[in-house]
C-alpha cells in the first residue's frame, strides 16, 4: 500500500510539473523549444484530453505538432484554474465574439463564421491563445515560387492562435479581424498564418493569402478569410543610441578631417605627375580627388557653423548648404566620369582620339553640379536640416547641419532625385565597368597576352596581388563602396562600416595616387612593363 501510494505521489508530481510549465508558456515567449522538450520529459503518448498537456504532448509526439495542437485543442478541456492568455468559450451559432487574449491582442469573429466550423453539435468549442513563434520551424528552401510566401520578422515573437470546431474553417464571406498592437519601432506589417509544407517535420512558411492588412499609428488589423495560425511580419526600424551615435560622429569628423588632409597632399603629387608625365587618367583622378577634398571640408563647415551659429536660418548656412550640395553631385559625376575613362581605356584602346578630352570631361562633371545647384538655390532649397534622433529609452532629439531646408515643401523629392536616384544610377554603372575590368585582368592572366606571360610562373604570386590591389584601388576611386549604404537599414555594424570607409575615402585615393607614383618610378627603372596592370591604372589619349 505505501509503494503505491508513493507511486500515485510521484504521477502526481509530474503532471504537476508538467502542467507548470505548459501554463507559463503562452506569457513566456522567450522559452525555447529545447527547454520545453527537457521540461516535458520526453513522452510520446496522449496522456489525457486536458488543454494543460495539449501543447507539451503535441510538440513530442511523432505526427506534425501543428496538426497535433490543431486537432485536439478545440476538444480539449480545461483543469483546475485554467491557462493564462488562454480563452475557450462555448458558442451558440448565432454568436460574434470579441476577446482579448492579452493586452497587445484583440480578436473579432463575426457569427457567420461559426457555421463554417459546425458539427453533429449544436455548439462550437472556441479557443483563442497566444504561443511563441520560436516553435514555427521555416522551410529552408522552396520548391516553388509562391507569391503569397513571405520574410520577415515575428511581431513581439507572439503567434496568435483561433480555432472553432472540429473542421477547418476557410474561405468566410465575412472575414475576421485581429489586432496586433505595436510601437512606433517598427514599420512595413505584414499579416500572415502559417502553412505548414512538409507534415513529416512540421516545418512550413508563412503565406499572406486570404490575409489583408491595414494599420494605423498603433496598431496592425488583419482581415483573414480562415482560421489558423496568425502573426505579424515586421522590418524593425534599426535605432542607434545615444553612446554609438556618438562615436559615429566622432568616427565620421575624424575620417572626413583625414581626408581632407589626404586629398591635399593627393593634389599635389597629382599635379607633380602630370608635369612629369601628362597623361589624361592622371588628369581625370586630379578632377575626382579635387571634388573630394570640397566634399569633406564643405562637410565639416557645415557641422561646424550649425554648432557656432543659433540662429534659425542665415544666409552662410545656406550658402554652405549649396557648398556641400554641390560637392556631392561633383564627386559623383566625375565618379561616373571615371568609369567612362576606364570604357575608353578597356574597350576603345586603340586609336582614339578625343579633342580636348578633359575640357568635355569637366563641362560634365563641373558644370552640370553648378547648374543643379543654382536652381535649388534659386528656389530657396537651402538651409538648416534637422535630424530626429530616439535612443533607446524613447528619448527625441534633434541633429541639426547646413543642407536641404527641413521646411522646404518639395525637399523628399530634391533629396531622393540627387542624392538617391542619380548616386544609384553612377554605381551602378561603375560596378559594370569594374566586371569588366576583372573580365578583362582574368583573360589576360589566363594567358591570351602570348607565352611572355608562360614563362614568368614565379612572378605569379606577386602579380595576383598586383591585381587584387588594382581592383580594390579601383573600387574607391569608382566610390563603390557607397553601395554598403543598404546595410545601414539592416544592422548596427553595417552603419559603422558605411561610416568608416566612405568617410576615409579621401585617404583611400591617396593612397592610389601614392600607388600610381611608385607605378611610375617602377616603370623607369624596370625593363619589363607589365601591360595589364598598366593600362588598368594609367592610360594616355592623343590631344
Amino acid at each position: 500500500m505505501r509503494v503505491e501510494a508513493e507511486r500515485k505521489n510521484n504521477k502526481n508530481e509530474e503532471s504537476n510539473q508538467k502542467n507548470k510549465g505548459f501554463l507559463h508558456l503562452p506569457v513566456d515567449l522567450s522559452v525555447s523549444p529545447e527547454a520545453e522538450e527537457e521540461r516535458n520529459g520526453g513522452q510520446d503518448e496522449f496522456n489525457s484530453n486536458y488543454c494543460e498537456y495539449v501543447f507539451p504532448e503535441c510538440h513530442q509526439s511523432n505526427m506534425s505538432w501543428t496538426r497535433c495542437y490543431d486537432m485536439r485543442i478545440s476538444t480539449c478541456k480545461l483543469k483546475g484554474r485554467g491557462i493564462p492568455n488562454f480563452i475557450q468559450r462555448n458558442m451558440k451559432l448565432a454568436q460574434e465574439v470579441d476577446e482579448n487574449p492579452t493586452n497587445e491582442h484583440r480578436v473579432h469573429i463575426p457569427s457567420s463564421a461559426f457555421q463554417r466550423s459546425r458539427g453533429p453539435q449544436q455548439d462550437i468549442n472556441l479557443v483563442i491563445t497566444v504561443l511563441s513563434s520560436t516553435y514555427f520551424k521555416s522551410q529552408s528552401r522552396a520548391r516553388r515560387f509562391n507569391p503569397a510566401r513571405v520574410q520577415g520578422t515575428v511581431m513581439g515573437g507572439s503567434v496568435l492562435v483561433v480555432k472553432a470546431g472540429i473542421h477547418p474553417v476557410k474561405n468566410l464571406s465575412e472575414p475576421i479581424r485581429l489586432t496586433f498592437k505595436h510601437n512606433k519601432q517598427v514599420e512595413n506589417g505584414t499579416c500572415v498564418f502559417w502553412q505548414e509544407s512538409k507534415p513529416e517535420d512540421g516545418t512550413g512558411h508563412w503565406s499572406t493569402q486570404g490575409c489583408q492588412t491595414t494599420f494605423t499609428e498603433t496598431e496592425f488589423i488583419c482581415n483573414c478569410d480562415h482560421l489558423s495560425f496568425f502573426a505579424v511580419l515586421v522590418n524593425p526600424v534599426l535605432s542607434v543610441d545615444k553612446r554609438n551615435a556618438v562615436y559615429l560622429t566622432y568616427i565620421t569628423y575624424i575620417g572626413s578631417a583625414l581626408s581632407v588632409f589626404f586629398t591635399a597632399i593627393s593634389l599635389i603629387i597629382y599635379t607633380c605627375l602630370q608635369q612629369q608625365r601628362p597623361e589624361k587618367a592622371i588628369g581625370v583622378h586630379m578632377q575626382l580627388t579635387g571634388a573630394l577634398f570640397c566634399l569633406h571640408l564643405s562637410f565639416l563647415l557645415c557641422n561646424i557653423w550649425v554648432w557656432l551659429e543659433n540662429e534659425n536660418e542665415s544666409w552662410v548656412c545656406q550658402g554652405l548648404g549649396l557648398f556641400l550640395h554641390w560637392s556631392l553631385l561633383a564627386s559623383i559625376s566625375w565618379m561616373a566620369l571615371e568609369g567612362f575613362h576606364l570604357y575608353l581605356l578597356l574597350v576603345r584602346v586603340f586609336n582614339i582620339y578625343v579633342r580636348r578630352y578633359l575640357l568635355k570631361l569637366s563641362l560634365v562633371g563641373w558644370g552640370l553640379p553648378t547648374l543643379i545647384a543654382v536652381v535649388c538655390g534659386i528656389s530657396g532649397v537651402y538651409g538648416k536640416y534637422g535630424l530626429e534622433l530616439r535612443d533607446a529609452n524613447n528619448h527625441n532629439s534633434t541633429a541639426q547641419m547646413c543642407w536641404i531646408s527641413s521646411t522646404f515643401p518639395q525637399r523628399l523629392l530634391v533629396s531622393y532625385v540627387t542624392t538617391v536616384a542619380f548616386p544609384c544610377l553612377v554605381i551602378l554603372y561603375n560596378s559594370c565597368m569594374l566586371g569588366l575590368v576583372v573580365f578583362k585582368l582574368w583573360r589576360l592572366r589566363k594567358g591570351e597576352g602570348g607565352d611572355g606571360w608562360n614563362k614568368m610562373n614565379r612572378e605569379k604570386g606577386s602579380r595576383l596581388r598586383k591585381d587584387c590591389a588594382t581592383v580594390l584601388g579601383l573600387s574607391c576611386v569608382l566610390g563603390l563602396p557607397w553601395w554598403l549604404a543598404s546595410s545601414t537599414y539592416m544592422s548596427l555594424s553595417g552603419i559603422y562600416i558605411f561610416t568608416i570607409l566612405n568617410s576615409l575615402q579621401g585617404v583611400f585615393v591617396f593612397l592610389w595616387s601614392v600607388a600610381l607614383t611608385c607605378k611610375s618610378r617602377s616603370d623607369k627603372n624596370s625593363s619589363f612593363k607589365d601591360s595589364s596592370s598598366q593600362k588598368m591604372m594609367t592610360t594616355s589619349f592623343n590631344n
